[in-house]
């Protein structure tokens, strides 16, 4: 407290304490509408937009969301252990090499999740059969969904934190033109880290699951080179061709967890390319629409009023329509949404009008 009271206070003038403390009430408006504007102006001390979005965001991340993680790992735990009960019940009703009944239960239950289908542990009995098919179907559709989600928010929860970091450095220095490291991993203007560099990690992250399976088959699987790294590629990207498979206690153990990880990983990285192929098609489409001149035909178009001339508003609607942000339906919603809230058709929404709908 005795810092603050330290730090020099900017002087109130006469004017401005009019300002705060009397508000002219606009002539079209009621007393009641008047009397909660003069209640509702914003106080002095009132946190600034920067922190109450920093709030936002900790709420959406942290709050929520968080669940997510939890749920993810409870169904995926009993999911597992309703397959590892099942095959321990049934081992004879299975064919395979066999190295422990819970090892080989956790293997069989992962690669039927991922689908990736080695075929050296298959049901060989109707109800093994069936339970398999109930099996696969589940774990495809509903766990590695739900797996994705997971994936995708602890990555856009790291994602935001670095670009929260670098906008408080920007905030917080007087020379914002040295970005360094920080801007080449993440574009401010844009709010997002780079997409080349999110690539770059993906594939990374696919080359390191690789290279850890190709190890492990060599040195654990007694494999070539050349062995290792086929079944360590046919394995993340879950094709399982089946000539090829983990046969000893010390390789499955490894494979139930490097491939839940790794199939995980390989898809992201093929999202994350799809994702940039995108991202350059945008780019390139959004460069050409602004770079055009605009003509007769565009300004007929645009001219939303019909009035005869473009309006900032008209003249950005029509720019985004361009691009292929908005389409002409989310327009007319938009437009819809704002007729409801102007009774009045007067063209504009007022504070006074606002207040008093929610009296």
């Amino acid at each position: 407290m005795a810092a603050e009271s330290a730090l020099p206070r900017e002087p109130i003038t006469e004017s401005a304490r009019v300002e705060d403390d009397v508000m002219v009430a606009p002539s079209s408006t009621s007393t009641t509408a008047y009397n909660l504007q003069k209640k509702f102006r914003r106080s002095r001390t009132a946190p600034a937009m920067v922190s109450m979005n920093d709030l936002h965001t900790q709420s959406v991340y942290f709050g929520p969301t968080s669940s997510l993680v939890r749920q993810a790992a409870f169904l995926l735990i009993i999911y597992l252990s309703l397959g590892v009960v099942v095959y321990s019940f049934n081992r004879d009703h299975f064919s395979g090499v066999e190295t422990h009944p819970v090892v080989d239960a956790f293997y069989f239950c992962i690669v039927t999740m991922c689908t990736i289908g080695y075929g050296d542990i298959a049901p060989v009995t109707p109800f093994t059969k069936l339970f398999a098919c109930l099996f696969v179907l589940v774990g495809f559709g509903f766990i590695d969904i739900l797996l994705s989600g997971v994936v995708n928010y602890v990555l856009d929860l790291q994602e935001n934190l670095i670009l929260t970091g670098r906008q408080r450095q920007l905030a917080s220095h007087v020379d914002q033109g040295r970005g360094g490291f920080m801007d080449c991993i993440v574009d401010v203007a844009k709010g997002r880290m780079r997409i080349r560099l999110k690539v770059g990690l993906a594939l990374g992250a696919v080359l390191l699951c690789i290279g850890l399976g190709s190890l492990v088959l060599y040195f654990q699987e007694n494999l070539d080179w050349i062995d290792s790294v086929y079944l360590s590629v046919m394995s993340v990207t879950t094709v399982g061709y089946g000539d090829r498979a983990f046969k000893t206690l010390p390789g499955r153990l490894f494979a139930s967890i490097w491939l839940l990880f790794s199939t995980l990983a390989v898809a992201r990285a093929f999202l994350y390319l799809a994702e940039a192929r995108i991202d350059k098609r945008h780019r390139r489409i959004a460069n050409w629409v602004l770079q055009r001149e605009i003509t007769i035909e565009d300004l007929l178009a645009a001219d939303l009023n019909n009035n005869g001339f473009l309006s900032k508003s008209e003249y950005v609607i029509y720019k985004l329509k361009e691009m292929g942000k908005i389409s002409e339906k989310d327009v007319m919603q938009i437009c819809n949404q704002f007729n409801k809230l102007d009774e009045n058709n007067c063209g504009k929404i007022t504070l006074p009008r606002l207040l008093q709908s929610h009296l």
